[in-house]
């Protein structure tokens, strides 16, 4: 069957556009080609700086012929109504019609067949419409007008257009369309400098193949690996360490069509900046990889950069090029850092004042003010020193007002690190600077020392109160402040630290602080107000009566009921949140969806080590036989009490009357709960949640026996009753361990 051959060639595409680009190339040809009819074998993309490039193969040379069935008028209906089907079917009369029988009438059905369409044709159609629709991130406009289509929205000017289709063993046509001017045939151009000729292409393989003899690696894996792999062997060459970055080597492929690896150097004076700075300068200003002493596992002073030519000098020009560019930079940055050494980071806090955090939160100075005290309540909880852990939730933000995160924002915390260690900060305080920003996402590592525990877990915390109390909550898949990422980073910290803390007691003192930052606020803002005022008007003496009697009102001795519910409300709906959180990442970790939520569904824990130990051990429960069984038992018991308890519009609370028991099997169960009450429940209070399992599953043969045996709707109003409470014993029973109603069969 045929293939196809499409190639866009352009000025120089941005490289974080490429792979994105080349995708939508490929899922917009391909889903156009299946609507139409014509299912194909294979498809792949491909993006290099001057070209978009896709290859289908296996595409039917023609579509399939079409029939459909459409219903007419009924039989003996006005003309007009005949008239008007006869022309959307294209019959010439009611003779080519069938009838349908019907009991609502015999209806006229009418057969419309249409014919398949060259498979070239309908390219011809499709990719001209795809080309001009294009849904680039940014565009631009130039070239002609055309009076079909107007100027060409593009993301750079666009030279030529290839597309070729046709089988393997015959030469290719040209699939034929213009889009402004620019009409197809089989013609790309190699490397802009070493090889810019036009050359004549027919199929994928050999536009690949002509395509490498030119200097240009159609493929971006290829690309990657060739630089990669070179930049290896270089480092190793003078016995150095490449240091790897996906990142940057994704980019860096997308701004070479032919790599070519080169190292340089520079002073080595500069090692005297962190290596993270170092880094950040050569990597963001010149896209060049970095290079370590495997020795010592420290910075050198050569970088791995990647041109686009073959320099008939070897690259030294290329070379000394970077090294003259890298210099200056490297020298701004010993710049900052050294002028940021000279100020301490708590002399930087004043400025704090001057920035606003978030207009109803306040500025970043309040903030920092509401993690101290939140840090104060959360050290003992977490083993931390209290001073240590307030002292660094007062300088975690600092180093954000330094000329050097200034320059590279992605070195923050790393940088407070730096500067605390210098001005003889202890290391924990030092260390907490840095990691209060973990994890920043789920392959990231957690803080593990107290310190950077305890402020973690303030910061976070006290961004989602903060934004839960002004009702600024994640909605579907918005979540503008990152919200859903500072609860998972809370959840992590607490469970892989296996941190036993109580939420409850750390977010009822983040909601008062915040509540109490709001009310100064609002005193702050009056204040503001009254100070407008003419002096003629208002006296200060005036003014300060008026401010206190503000001040009683905003702080009374005792919260109106209405601002305690609200406050409740606030609270415990975060906690429900961090519930859900929980849920979803216990998922990921490939705990079932269902056993998370009937251990949550409880309500009963507030500490999430032990969540997650009894969604485990619950797990471990139900891979055995007692365990299937016993859940097969207690949802019987579930479905019969929900049906009962909507037919009598009443629950069955209460304990049984054993005088009512008349069968064996009735009192070995009431005598099985009554035991595996108590011994789950003392094992739940041990935290052995295993041992509480094997509890449960004592009650599995006498739940059978049970069903077994016993009729529940006994004739007897009393019996039944009874019998209904005994069920309802048995769900009391094991949601000493979980919610058994919430799990699937």
């Amino acid at each position: 069957m045929p293939d196809l051959l499409l190639e866009l060639f352009s000025e120089e595409i941005p490289a974080r556009m490429q792979a994105k680009a080349a995708d939508d190339l490929r899922r917009l040809v391909t889903d156009k080609l299946v609507a139409e009819g014509l299912v194909y074998e294979g498809a792949k993309a491909f993006a290099t700086p001057r070209r978009l490039a896709l290859t289908v193969h296996g595409i039917p040379a023609r579509q399939p012929d079409l029939k459909t069935e459409r219903r007419g008028p009924k039989v003996g209906a006005p003309d007009a109504a005949v008239q008007g089907f006869l022309k959307a079917t294209g019959l010439k009369s009611l003779d080519e019609a069938k009838i349908q029988r019907d009991p609502k009438g015999d209806f006229y059905i009418g057969l419309i067949e249409k014919p398949g369409r060259d498979a070239i044709d309908v390219l011809a159609e499709i990719l001209p419409v795809i080309i001009r629709t294009f849904p680039w991130p940014k565009s631009m406009r130039w070239g002609a007008r055309s009076a079909k289509s107007g100027s060409l929205s593009w993301v750079r000017p666009l030279h030529a257009i290839t597309a070729t289709f046709g089988p393997e063993t015959e030469e290719p046509d040209i699939v034929k369309f213009e889009v402004d001017g620019i009409e197809t045939g089989q013609t790309t151009y190699g490397h802009r400098f070493m090889a810019p000729a036009a050359i004549s292409v027919r199929r994928f393989e050999d536009y690949e193949a002509k395509l490498k003899a030119a200097k240009v690696i159609l493929d971006p894996q290829a690309r990657k690996d060739i630089i990669f792999a070179d930049a290896k062997e270089l480092t190793f060459a003078q016995g150095f360490e490449l240091v790897e970055d996906q990142v940057l080597l994704d980019e860096v492929s997308g701004l070479v069509e032919w790599p070519v690896v080169m190292i340089g150097s520079f002073e080595a004076e500069y090692l005297k900046i962190p290596d993270e700075v170092i880094r950040a300068t050569i990597r963001n200003n010149q896209k060049c990889f970095v290079v370590k002493d495997p020795k010592t596992g420290k910075l050198t002073n050569k970088f791995v950069l990647t041109a686009n030519i073959e320099a008939a000098d070897g690259g030294k020009v290329i070379v000394s090029g970077n090294e003259r560019v890298i210099r200056p930079r490297l020298s701004d940055a010993k710049f900052f850092y050294e002028t940021d050494l000279k100020t301490k980071l708590e002399d930087r806090l004043p400025k704090f004042e001057q920035i606003v955090f978030h207009e109803k939160l306040g500025t970043q100075a309040e903030r920092i003010k509401r993690i101290e005290v939140l840090a104060a309540e959360i050290a003992p909880l977490v083993g931390a020193d209290v001073e240590k852990a307030k002292r660094a939730a007062r300088l975690a933000k600092a180093d954000l007002l330094t000329e050097v995160v200034g320059e590279f924002p992605e070195v923050q915390g790393l940088m407070g690190k730096y500067y605390a260690l210098a001005q003889g900060e202890d290391p924990s305080v030092a260390a907490a600077c840095e990691e209060h920003y973990k994890p920043q996402g789920p392959a990231d590592r957690i803080p593990i020392d107290p310190v950077s525990v305890t402020v973690a877990l303030a910061d976070k915390i006290d961004t989602l109160m903060g934004f839960w109390v002004i009702n600024e909550r994640p909605t579907g898949s918005k979540d503008p402040y990152a919200l859903r990422r500072a609860a998972l980073g809370v959840i992590r910290i607490i469970v892989e630290n296996q941190l036993r803390i109580p939420l409850m007691d750390v977010f009822i003192p983040a909601h008062i602080q915040v509540r109490d930052e709001l009310k100064h606020q609002k005193l702050d803002r009056l204040a503001d107000e009254l100070k407008k005022l003419p002096s003629e008007v208002i006296t200060a003496r005036r003014a300060n009566r008026i401010l206190s009697k503000l001040e009683k009102e905003a702080f009374p001795a005792e919260l109106p009921d209405e601002e305690v519910e609200d406050a409740l409300d606030e609270i415990f709906d975060l906690r429900l949140f961090i519930d859900d959180r929980l849920e979803a990442q216990l998922r990921n970790q490939g705990a079932r969806y269902d056993l998370a939520r009937a251990v949550l569904e409880l309500g009963t824990e507030d500490d999430l080590v032990l969540i997650v130990r009894r969604v485990e051990a619950l797990g471990k429960f139900l891979e055995s036989d007692d365990g299937k069984n016993l859940l097969a038992g207690t949802k019987r018991a579930s479905n019969i009490l929900a049906i009962e308890e909507k037919k009598d519009k009443r629950s069955f609370d209460g304990a049984p009357d054993a005088a009512l028991y008349s069968l064996d099997e009735e009192k070995a169960l009431a005598q099985a709960i009554g035991e595996v009450k108590a011994e789950a429940s003392a094992a739940v209070a041990k935290e052995d949640f295993a041992a509480a399992m094997s509890a449960m599953a004592k009650l599995r043969p006498p739940v059978d026996a049970f069903f077994d045996k016993v009729r529940v709707n006994d004739d007897d109003a009393r019996v039944r009753e009874n019998r209904l409470k005994l069920l309802n014993e048995i769900r009391s029973a094991t949601r000493a361990v979980a919610d058994f109603s919430k799990i699937q069969d």
